[in-house]
């Protein structure tokens, strides 16, 4: 009798490669779902960063001399829905006023996406 030799993987050998394959693949999936929420983000703080800026540049544009206190109104961006938050503080200079602008997701109400302010000159 001869001893043939018999190429080919064992079925241990098999299973092992298919476990390395199945862990990558799911670390990858992983990764991947990863960069597209913050994507999502990202996208989300850009609208929204636009949307502050849209407001205070209509002030500044318009020599606007805003009224003091607190007023929320809708900026949506896209199919974005965003709600905005003006609030107008005196200085310790009574020729200007700060204005911020807080933009919020109108989906999750409690969660800030951005707050800008700028310092405006009373134009009078």
């Amino acid at each position: 009798m001869s001893n043939r030799y018999q190429a080919g993987f064992t079925l241990l050998e098999v299973l092992v490669a298919l476990v390395i394959v199945g862990t990558s693949l799911g670390a990858s999936l992983r990764a991947v779902g990863s960069l597209t929420t913050n994507s999502r983000d990202l996208r989300a703080s850009m609208m929204a960063t636009w949307s502050a800026e849209n407001r205070l540049s209509q002030i500044r544009l318009a020599h606007e001399w805003p009224a003091v206190g607190q007023r929320s109104f809708e900026c949506p961006q896209g199919e974005l829905p965003l709600q905005c938050e003006e609030n107008v503080y005196t200085t310790p200079n009574p020729s200007f006023r700060r204005v911020e602008v807080s933009v919020f997701d109108n989906r999750d109400g409690a969660r800030r996406i951005i707050k800008l302010a700028q310092v405006v000159p009373n134009a009078l």
